[in-house]
């Protein structure tokens, strides 16, 4: 029962950051104008991540 509440409560306040991003006007998430904002060392970090991800969904390795 308590993780039906914990899951409720996870879901409503996802719910209440959605609302108050969208009152304050934070609707135009444009990708390409973040990247431009992304320092060199965390895009190689995100980079080597997804490469790693992918590795494994390929059979390159994981359970």
């Amino acid at each position: 029962m308590w993780i039906l509440i914990l899951c409720a409560a996870l879901l409503g306040i996802g719910f209440l950051v959605d609302w108050g991003a969208k009152k304050k006007g934070l609707t135009n998430y444009d990708p390409e104008e973040n990247a431009k904002h992304v320092s060199p060392s965390e895009r190689a970090y995100a980079e080597s991540y997804m490469d790693q991800i992918k590795d494994n969904n390929n059979g390159g390795g994981g359970f």
